[in-house]
């Protein structure tokens, strides 16, 4: 009985917290709409999670019991004439931008899928109901903002307690909810590689059991998902676990391939895999750009395909900045990424991620600086950046050696650009008038 006391006190101690946090005049508006036409109403998802981890965020999801559409345009008509209301009859669901501010509406329902789609078959449900279509327990919290329950914690699953000890469960039986519709397994690797959670292992063994299942989900919802792995903090962490749970192979194939160590008459070569995740972390502590993360995650993508061992001189990968840079078109291509100048920075850096390091040498000439200059063009800071971030010995001797080197080949780059100007650089006579002087055609 005490325990129960114990518990109900720290529910109203929460609840109240919550309360005061809810003050923003928008969620009251929300209130009094669903008050006018008699619709309950609860925010929930992501933006209580975020409460919660005090982790501002302007993604506000509002379940109702009844019309998400009605409630929608309701409050769009309090807000501003200027508020539109865009409706995705497909998902059922209505959404509104105001300000900075992005409100989903959805009205409670019940969902059940068939094998062969991600797309549920829906009726209408009770927010009971809601909560166990969520992905996973930190998710399916919502709170109320209702009139006699403002602020209060509806909480089934125990996703708070999931939150303080940062683990990733489903609200169901794992096996259901990832088999249901597979996006989840990359939902729970980009949290986890976001929040830095754990996966639960019954929840980690279901997504292992059902990687084939990713076949159903659209390139595009998959690169989605991808693209935020890569920009969390740490990366390697999202992509330790798509290995492990053996998603990877279902995504990047090419990737996974670059993982073990071979060894002949005791010469061995490094784990191209987790190297390239260490390259990726690198990168991702001195930039957020995107683009310069990919071009360190396929850096070495041809190291598979031309590795070979040489019984004097070990193992070698000639070549495989070249291959690796043909591969890139053909991996935007497949996982649905811009194949525009984004695709072509990325290749242009997998091609040059070399070339820096042959000019460590003090009779490293001139002209060998103009050539690297000129090919890299505006994009040699990135490619420093990169070459720099490659460097993953665990010994402190060399590592200070390897970035003095680079330290030399960047007041190099300067020295000789300061005085060629090599990067404005523009050939006397274009393309253009090529063809005009010599009557041709346009062609490929």
């Amino acid at each position: 009985m005490l325990l129960l006391q114990l518990r109900s006190l720290q529910q109203i101690m929460i609840d109240v917290n919550i309360a005061e946090r809810l003050t923003l005049p928008l969620f009251k508006l929300i209130q009094d709409v669903g008050e006018e036409i008699h619709q309950p109403v609860y925010v929930v998802g992501g933006w209580v999670r975020d409460l919660f981890l005090e982790r501002a965020s302007k993604d506000v999801d509002i379940v109702t019991l009844g019309s998400g559409l009605a409630l929608a345009e309701k409050l769009a008509e309090k807000l501003s004439h200027d508020v539109h209301v865009s409706y995705f009859k497909n998902f059922g669901t209505a959404m509104l931008r105001f300000q900075d501010w992005e409100i989903e509406f959805v009205g409670a329902r019940k969902e059940s899928y068939s094998r062969n789609s991600r797309k549920p078959i829906v009726e209408d449900g009770s927010i009971e109901d809601d909560q166990k279509r969520r992905d996973f327990t930190i998710n399916a919290m919502s709170i109320s903002l209702n009139k006699d329950t403002y602020g209060e914690l509806i909480d089934p699953f125990n996703g708070l307690e999931d939150l303080n000890k940062k683990i990733l469960r489903t609200p169901l039986d794992p096996e259901i909810t990832f088999s249901d519709d597979p996006l989840r397994m990359m939902r729970a690797i980009r949290f986890a590689s976001q929040l830095q959670f754990e996966i639960d292992p019954e929840a980690l063994k279901a997504i292992s059991k059902n990687t084939n299942r990713l076949q159903i989900v659209s390139a595009e919802r998959i690169s989605e998902e991808l693209n935020k792995i890569m920009m969390s903090n740490q990366p390697s962490v999202g992509f330790s676990l798509l290995f492990k749970s053996g998603l990877l192979n279902e995504i990047l194939p090419e990737l996974a391939d670059l993982h073990g160590v071979e060894e002949v008459n005791g010469m061995k070569h490094k784990d191209n895999f987790y190297h390239t995740l260490e390259v990726v972390d690198n990168v991702s502590r001195k930039s957020d750009n995107l683009w310069l993360r990919y071009a360190a995650l396929f850096h070495d993508i041809g190291k598979a395909k031309t590795k070979k061992h040489h019984p004097k001189n070990g193992w070698s990968f000639h070549g495989h900045e070249y291959l690796g840079s043909k591969m890139v078109p053909l991996l935007f291509k497949r996982l649905r990424l811009p194949t525009d100048h984004k695709m072509r920075f990325v290749k242009k850096l997998v091609a040059l991620s070399s070339r820096p390091i042959a000019l460590v040498s003090d009779d490293a000439s001139d002209s060998g600086v103009r050539r690297l200059l000129f090919d890299a063009g505006d994009d040699i800071d990135n490619l420093m950046d990169l070459c720099e971030a490659d460097i993953t010995t665990k010994n402190p001797v060399k590592m200070k050696r390897y970035l003095q080197n680079f330290q030399k080949v960047r007041e190099k780059l300067k020295e000789v650009e300061e005085k060629d100007h090599v990067r404005n650089f523009q050939p006397p006579v274009d393309g253009n008038e090529i063809a005009v002087v010599f009557g041709i055609e346009p062609g490929r």
